[in-house]
């Protein structure tokens, strides 16, 4: 709460945050460091089935990108509804060029972009 609070980079944040305490979820993640007994940052997407789409875990003193990971969580949302294309790395929203993976797309995926 003390982030939440105070933290102006947080204000205005409509989703509830959560503590970890006990290091309970953060073991389950693999990110709790028993050394330290605390936390490595890690970001997790997960979709309503419970699969992992995407994670990312960062040491303590690398920032996360709330602009990539905001990318990334569209392009799941996309491709639950376009499974048989790709978001290449430049992919921003809904309109934006995908690939459709293919064996002939293999080291030609900037011509595919161009």
């Amino acid at each position: 709460m003390a982030w939440q609070g105070s933290e102006k980079s947080l204000k205005g944040v409509k989703f509830q945050m959560a503590a970890d305490p006990t290091g309970k979820v953060s073991r389950m993640f693999g990110v709790y460091d028993e050394a330290t007994g605390l936390a490595i940052r890690g970001t997790y997407i997960i979709n309503p089935e419970g699969t992992i789409l995407n994670s990312e875990v960062n040491f303590y003193n690398l920032g996360r990108n709330v602009d990539e990971l905001l990318r990334k969580l569209k392009a799941n949302v996309y491709l639950s509804e376009h499974g048989d294309e790709a978001c290449p790395a430049q992919w921003k929203e809904e309109g934006d060029k995908t690939l459709t993976p293919s064996p002939e797309l293999v080291g030609k995926v900037y011509e595919a972009l161009e």
